[in-house]
């Protein structure tokens, strides 16, 4: 839900270039530090450059070149996938992750997606509620894997959520 008390910025919205690498990843970190069943960070160079590799990231940015949020987008064929929403905490509940999925979602549907997937963790559960506000729905749950190490008593797994384009 879009805070009234908080103007929508202007915004550039455009692709990740490696040279964002250090402003991405402490946004991404920063965006994520609710996920306090982990061991360790979101991300890193490492990991920041596979996703480069594989897919895309699309950055939205103020009139200072400040990122505000990121998402991470593959063309998958007819079906794209987003993942990884990064919204700079101070800048959450103002409509801004709405926008910048908005505009990953053209993205895609202009480069022949007929749909969309996003996976999220049942940990997270204020997630499905907001994704289901921009359209998607429950369609799968997956066993999670991931190289980073889930706290000791934390269970997981992935909730794939999927929308038409």
């Amino acid at each position: 839900m879009t805070n009234p008390t908080i103007p929508a910025p202007p915004l550039h919205f455009r692709l990740a270039t490696p040279t964002d690498g250090t402003r991405l990843i402490a946004l991404i970190n920063s965006a994520f530090a609710v996920e306090t069943f982990f061991d360790g960070t979101r991300t890193d160079e490492e990991r920041l450059e596979a996703n480069l590799q594989k897919g895309e990231i699309l950055v939205a940015e103020n009139a200072s070149g400040q990122l505000l949020a990121c998402i991470y987008l593959e063309n998958r064929g007819a079906r794209g996938y987003l993942g990884q929403l990064a919204v700079d905490p101070a800048m959450q509940r103002t409509g801004l992750g709405r926008r910048i999925v908005l505009a990953a979602e053209n993205r895609l549907r202009s480069q022949g997606c007929e749909a969309v997937e996003i996976t999220v963790l049942n940990l997270r559960s204020e997630l499905p509620p907001i994704y289901r506000r921009f359209g998607y729905i429950e369609t799968a749950t997956e066993p999670f894997h991931s190289p980073r190490l889930l706290k000791p008593g934390a269970e997981c797994h992935c909730i794939v959520m999927t929308k038409r384009l």
